[in-house]
């Protein structure tokens, strides 16, 4: 990376970086100490992590402006580890998930996002969405009056105060003078402290007690993969929105190995695994973030908060983070692919809606995703397998045939393939162009053989003219048509 470029992702938008900062750190206080009750683990384990994962990240992930810390989709893979085997294991599984997130960094595979389609990005938006918006419920239901003004209050700066100045963040003023009203006018309401004791003191580095043998390993290796799979998922994901929200690239195979990194220190720091958090990623480029010093400043000014203004941060209450996280999902669900439903394809906008099912009814954005992932998959392949066409043209004044292929043979459109010949016709040689077609897998493969073998089966000689250099290479490996034998071998299937 050249000077001016990391000049640009680190000190191009100081002012900014810095306030949006100070945004997610108050939003990251509450979200950890859920997800560490979640998990079943002390406060501290989750507000350590996130310091940790935000830090660290800032600097080895590959894309700025982007936040990761201790996220509820991991906290739920962890439950039964701490269960069954206590926190010490979990701070080895997170340093393990590292080292899994880090090899895959290195084998590349962030280049997997590339099979995500448009629709199960725009439905894993929609669903977290909701996801926010129904985990904030619990903090409205059964409550006074007075929770319910101070929400409308939040939501009213938010929206309200950017006509009148942009100088601040405004999901940060919002907190700001929702806390100083509660604690001038003592109003009764559920603060930040009420979720938790905030710790008092720095983070330590520590090794997991725990006894380094095969028998530890098989305890928290099926954990740690899980860990490292969902985390990655979440993570790329977020980083694609991010992509789309700044217009910016960013490095997905990089990104891999920061997640790793930061699991790895985080682990070693007494925290949990975490990922990228789409719903702090977007308060944070809302509030004007779009550099690294923006999840840095996170990571600082989240534990400076938390050690330094313990004190004052319990006081906040809930209500006005509420405020910051309706905003939130109102902001991140795409309201555009509503009135696109019925313009689109029938399949995309049917991958979209599955994906958002899926994810809310399980409330695991992995399923969501592996969801949409593979309809897309089975509608794509149906679509393609649609459009093989075989024509026919007679030859030697009727004594033979020739057939043009055009399109892609693959399993889902073998059986078309095959069925566009007629081996009844009396004709003394067939000629199979297939010059504009590609023979992919070795289905395809078969299915030349069944056509081949069924005209020789009838008499009739057959040539196979125009194979590119591609599918020459599938069917002499995987061809039985001219291998001794090869109409026995057809019909004893």
């Amino acid at each position: 990376m050249n000077l001016a470029v990391l000049r640009q992702t680190w000190f191009g938008n100081v002012r900014g970086d810095l306030l949006a900062g100070v945004v997610v750190a108050f939003a990251l206080i509450p979200e950890a100490i859920a997800f560490s009750i979640i998990a079943g683990v002390d406060p501290a384990v989750g507000l350590y992590a996130s310091f940790a994962i935000c830090v660290v990240i800032a600097f080895s992930g590959g894309r700025p402006g982007m936040i990761s810390a201790a996220t509820g989709a991991m906290a739920l893979l962890m439950v039964t580890l701490v269960r069954e085997h206590g926190l010490q294991y979990l701070l080895a599984a997170t340093v393990l998930t590292g080292v899994i997130q880090i090899i895959a960094g290195y084998l590349k595979l962030g280049v997997l996002m590339r099979f995500v389609s448009k629709s199960v990005v725009t439905g894993f938006v929609n669903a977290l969405a909701i996801l926010i918006f129904m985990a904030q419920i619990p903090e409205l239901t059964n409550v006074g009056w007075q929770t319910y003004a101070m929400v409308a209050g939040g939501l009213a700066i938010i929206y309200l105060l950017p006509r009148l100045t942009k100088a601040v963040p405004s999901p940060l003023i919002a907190i700001v003078v929702l806390t100083a009203m509660a604690m001038f006018m003592g109003m009764d309401l559920r603060t930040v402290g009420d979720m938790g004791e905030l710790p008092s003191t720095l983070p330590m580095f520590l090794l997991p007690d725990i006894p380094l043998n095969f028998e530890t390993l098989l305890i928290i290796l099926p954990y740690s993969a899980t860990l490292a799979v969902v985390g990655l998922l979440e993570s790329l994901m977020t980083a694609t929105i991010v992509d789309d929200l700044t217009d910016t690239p960013s490095d997905k195979n990089r990104e891999c190995k920061g997640q790793g990194l930061s699991n790895i220190v985080a682990g070693f720091m007494g925290g949990m695994a975490g990922c990228a958090m789409i719903g702090q990623s977007v308060i944070n480029v809302k509030s004007g973030g779009r550099g690294r010093l923006s999840t840095l400043a996170a990571g600082v000014f989240l534990l400076f908060m938390i050690v330094v203004l313990g004190p004052w941060v319990a006081q906040i209450p809930m209500a006005a983070l509420v405020a910051v996280m309706i905003m939130v999902a109102i902001g991140t669900f795409n309201w555009g692919s509503i009135r696109s439903l019925k313009d689109h394809p029938k399949s995309s906008s049917f991958v979209m809606l599955a994906t958002v099912v899926v994810t809310v009814a399980t409330h695991d954005l992995a399923k969501g995703v592996f969801t949409g992932v593979l309809l897309s998959g089975i509608f794509f392949a149906q679509k393609v397998a649609r459009i093989v066409a075989v024509r026919s043209t007679e030859v030697d004044d009727g004594r033979g045939r020739e057939y043009v292929v055009l399109g892609q043979i693959f399993f889902a459109s073998a059986d078309a393939f095959v069925n566009s010949f007629d081996f009844k016709e009396a004709v003394e040689h067939v000629s199979i162009d297939v010059s504009r077609a590609h023979f992919w897998d070795v289905s395809a493969v078969a299915a030349l053989d069944k056509a081949i073998l069924k005209f020789r089966r009838e008499g009739t000689t057959v040539e196979v003219i125009g194979l590119n250099e591609a599918s020459a290479t599938m069917v002499d490996k995987f061809g039985i048509h001219d291998k001794p034998g090869a109409l026995e071998r057809l019909l004893s299937h």
